[in-house]
């Protein structure tokens, strides 16, 4: 499948466990700049297209119709915590087109917060389809329905116009047909769709750098200006992509998958990379993508230091002694003129 070892987990001087994955470079107009394993890997892309599956509310004027600006756009593209920030936002957003978080069809499970360990649930506490890390998707999905005037109860199935259109959308984002996209249904029920990883750097260097070439230009442009404004909103405290959009100062647009997915673009390059971890491992998975920056030269030291305990780590047992360490073993192969 194209995968090679991107991350190695020792104990003592020897390998223990190695990480397999793939990454792709490219830039807007789709030419693969460097690369690891196969680029043309095909992979779910998981929440990494939330910004394109937001793409026909965008481009219907729906956001600037019901007066959304950073915050209900950031959401959009959100793999939140479930925090109260994030939890009002949506009630905030359902509540703009006169709906409730009953029109979510999303499922719901703890938040993220309380699961990744970052925080606690008070005695009681009962999740709801607000807390689901998709919900700002869902609630975009919840209002372009609305505003179509299409039926809310159905609007997750694939044959329902919403999905047909967020296909079309997602697919002209990464320069394929909507047939050439294969479907999947995600944790958060909404069709969700495989593609070379080439083709995700590409939407992301879109993303990030602009498209003029398209008629997605000004809606990308809002969403990734969204998404590097308020990043506290778009994953949440003690989270790598609100770290790495931080470190960025701006230029990068970072966003995280579920299941070993990572994407983040330039946007002062115009180029982006994306890879896929095989087991689905994040802490490998955010270790790559350090990696993958450092050897791209988007780094300065203060950001190296800044991400280093992303990266490289020794690895302690339980009495605090240190037993391996863990260490990115690829180099990017880079694109010859």
């Amino acid at each position: 499948m194209g995968f090679v070892p991107l991350i190695e987990v020792t104990r003592g001087d020897l390998a223990e466990c190695q990480h397999w994955g793939a990454v792709a470079v490219a830039d807007r107009h789709g030419r693969v700049l460097a690369q690891v394993g196969d680029p043309y890997t095909v992979t779910f892309t998981r929440s990494t297209i939330k910004a394109f599956q937001a793409l026909p509310f965008m481009q219907s004027g729906g956001a600037q119709a019901l007066g959304w600006g950073a915050g209900e756009l950031a959401l959009l593209c959100a793999s939140h915590n479930g925090e109260a920030m994030h939890v009002e936002q949506v009630e905030h957003m359902l509540g703009s087109v006169g709906q409730s978080y009953h029109a979510l069809r999303c499922g719901c499970h703890r938040p993220l917060f309380a699961e990744l360990g970052l925080g606690s649930l008070p005695d009681g506490f009962v999740p709801d389809e607000r807390h689901n890390n998709c919900s700002g998707k869902h609630a975009g999905f919840v209002a372009h329905c609305v505003r179509q005037g299409w039926p809310l109860d159905n609007h997750l199935d694939p044959a329902h116009p919403l999905q047909w259109a967020i296909r079309e959308r997602v697919a002209q984002a990464v320069g394929l047909g909507p047939e050439q996209l294969v479907m999947g249904i995600d944790g958060c029920s909404a069709p969700n769709y495989a593609m070379p990883l080439a083709h995700l750097a590409r939407g992301y260097a879109r993303l990030a750098g602009g498209a003029p070439d398209t008629d997605l230009d000004q809606s990308l442009t809002a969403l990734a200006d969204a998404m590097v404004q308020r990043p506290e909103l778009g994953s949440g405290t003690g989270r790598h992509d609100l770290d790495f959009m931080r470190a960025g100062q701006g230029d990068w647009v970072s966003k995280t998958g579920a299941d070993g997915v990572q994407v983040v673009g330039s946007r002062s390059r115009g180029e982006a990379f994306a890879l896929k971890i095989m087991d689905g491992n994040m802490v490998a998975q955010v270790a790559a993508a350090v990696e993958v920056m450092d050897q791209l030269g988007w780094l300065d030291a203060a950001q190296q230091e800044a991400l280093a305990p992303r990266r490289n780590a020794v690895i302690r047992n339980a009495k605090g002694l240190v037993v391996g360490g863990r260490r990115p073993v690829f180099r990017l192969q880079r694109a010859t003129a």
